[in-house]
């Protein structure tokens, strides 16, 4: 149950940071800002499932974390690691074909970091975890 607590605190946090970058920019968006935007708010939404669904499991007196679901979390933590490995590789290789600031593209591996972590856990869970 504190778990749960603690992802609401952790969302509402982010929200309140996106809103003070939002009212705080003087500038017009550019396309990499409102991309940036909208992983954020996926990141943040797929963050707010996790923690409706932690309650509900809670108030059904079912255990926070049973063996599949920390099968599933360990098997998506290597999958995602392994993909972020080859982005950060790729952002390496592109680093001097664009024209984008460094701290922009060390943004961009992070929210792809996240976005690959959300992508194999939705992969893993829906499909299931294979024995090895």
């Amino acid at each position: 149950m504190k778990r749960a607590i603690i992802v609401f605190i952790v969302a509402a946090l982010v929200l309140v940071s996106v809103g003070l970058w939002i009212s705080s920019s003087s500038e017009a968006f550019k396309t990499f800002d409102v991309l940036s935007l909208v992983v954020i708010i996926l990141v943040v939404g797929f963050a707010l499932y996790i923690g409706f669904r932690r309650l509900t499991s809670a108030k059904r007196g079912e255990p926070a974390e049973d063996e599949m679901s920390k099968k599933v979390l360990l098997r998506t933590a290597a999958w995602s690691y392994y993909v972020s490995l080859y982005l950060w590789v790729a952002i390496l290789f592109i680093k001097d074909r664009v024209t984008l600031d460094t701290e922009e593209l060390i943004g961009a591996g992070i929210l792809g970091m996240a976005l690959s972590w959300v992508i194999c856990w939705l992969i893993l869970n829906f499909r299931g975890v294979r024995n090895e």
